[in-house]
């Protein structure tokens, strides 16, 4: 690689550290209203992944213990570039929020019970709902590619809303009845 193309092509490194630190500092709303700021940055506007890589990050990321997306970070840092990945992608995404912490809880009597902020909040919590059904919706295709994925992911939707089963019990099941599903067919065959 010339050094031209080194100029106008930083390290991969680099590159994720400062998408993680964008999405740390600008995602409100938790976990799931990031997955359509990763599609966009990685799966359509990088290519650095696949939607199918995505969603398996995804699902991996979100069964696992501790905080869904900074596994997910991980996850993806070291699918992009190994052991190197996976630690500049969680501090890339950890660090707005321990900058942002402190400031609040140096200003916290300023913030708290103020009019504008409680507003201001009110307007972040309610524009995340169509960002994570943006996501969702972009990533059925990859999620559910037949009716039999459909259809667990109906059942799955219905023990959620109406069983008080919890959500790892619910994903076991998933499990296995993508195992009993798939019996023994490889992705080739299908």
């Amino acid at each position: 690689m010339d050094q031209e193309t080194k100029r106008r092509h930083p390290p991969r490194g680099l590159v994720l550290f400062g998408m993680f630190f964008k999405i740390g500092l600008f995602t409100f709303g938790g976990g799931w209203s990031i997955i359509s700021q990763l599609q966009d940055e990685f799966v359509e506007k990088r290519q650095w992944l696949t939607q199918s890589d995505l969603m398996d990050i995804v699902s991996v990321g979100r069964s696992m213990p501790g905080i869904m997306i900074v596994n997910i970070s991980v996850l993806l840092g070291y699918r992009v570039l190994g052991v190197p990945g996976s630690i500049l992608s969680a501090m890339g995404l950890t660090l707005p929020s321990v900058l942002v912490l402190t400031a609040v809880t140096l200003f916290y009597n300023f913030i708290r019970g103020n009019l504008y902020v409680e507003r201001a909040m009110a307007g972040v919590r309610a524009s995340v709902v169509p960002i994570i059904l943006a996501a969702a919706l972009k990533l059925r295709r990859a999620s559910l590619p037949n009716l039999v994925s459909c259809l667990l992911a109906l059942a799955a939707l219905l023990l959620s809303l109406f069983s008080g089963i919890s959500n790892l019990v619910i994903i076991l099941l998933g499990v296995l009845a993508g195992l009993l599903y798939r019996g023994g067919k490889s992705d080739a065959v299908s």
